[in-house]
């Protein structure tokens, strides 16, 4: 019998992953990826991108706090239509610490899953990859290759190109969002929405194809498709280039 294991993260998306693929995946064990600290992540940015980016982009995630309690309606709005279930999960969790623990490894090694899959996790080794011996499948919140990192639905239009908004789910290889892809699909935005309520648009859109791609999985069927896009590196917004294609562009 095939069996599958989630890899995501705490909160939210985490959960609503969880609950989605749990009727499609019987037996389902999730194991939630420990969260980095905040301060461990602005640390990282700064030392990356430099201290002036760094506290742009904190500015902008507090920013961001205010926004997403602003856009609850249409956030409640999409999970009812799309049918994406936030409560507590209801099947097997493990909180083994990071992904790439020895906890983890351990017991992916004895789980001996047909098919890992992943969402909103730190970057997965290879020792990790390598201890389940089956294929770590990520859903990707962007159309790679060309919006690759955080945020793709939001940089896709903050560019000024709404045609590849959208959502990727792809094998996991040693790159940040490089593996093969497997499936994409393209979101439309309405009026109403933005950088808050982007993400639940991408998982209604994407979540289906996550679930195909394990089944592909489980079944010896994974078929990657070639994507003909440069390949780009996205972070976070800072306060200021959020505010100039929003004025400029309406990517809010």
């Amino acid at each position: 019998m095939s069996r599958a294991i989630l890899l995501t993260c705490e909160g939210e998306f985490g959960r609503i992953a969880a609950n989605y693929l749990a009727s499609r995946f019987p037996g389902l064990v999730t194991i939630i990826d420990a969260p980095l600290s905040r301060l461990s992540l602005l640390r990282g940015r700064a030392r990356r991108k430099g201290a002036t980016v760094a506290a742009g982009q904190a500015a902008f995630m507090a920013f961001h706090r205010f926004q997403r309690l602003y856009s609850g309606a249409r956030i409640e709005a999409i999970k009812r239509a799309s049918g994406l279930d936030s409560g507590d999960i209801t099947t097997e969790v493990k909180r083994l610490g990071d992904v790439n623990s020895d906890a983890c490894r351990s017991f992916l090694r004895e789980q001996k899953p047909s098919v890992v899959l992943v969402m909103g996790t730190r970057l997965i080794d290879e020792a990790t990859r390598s201890a389940a011996n089956a294929p770590f499948v990520n859903y990707h919140a962007g159309i790679t290759p060309k919006y690759r990192g955080v945020h793709g639905a939001y940089w896709a239009r903050a560019t000024g190109d709404a045609e590849n908004c959208g959502v990727t789910v792809h094998l996991i290889d040693s790159g940040i969002d490089t593996g093969a892809i497997l499936y994409q699909a393209r979101v439309v935005p309405e009026s109403q929405d933005n950088f808050s309520t982007y993400p639940y648009l991408q998982l209604a859109a994407g979540l289906p194809l996550l679930a195909r791609a394990g089944e592909d999985a489980s079944t010896g069927k994974l078929a990657p498709i070639d994507v003909d896009l440069p390949s780009k590196l996205w972070s976070h917004p800072t306060l200021w280039s959020y505010l100039a294609a929003g004025l400029g562009r309406g990517a809010w």
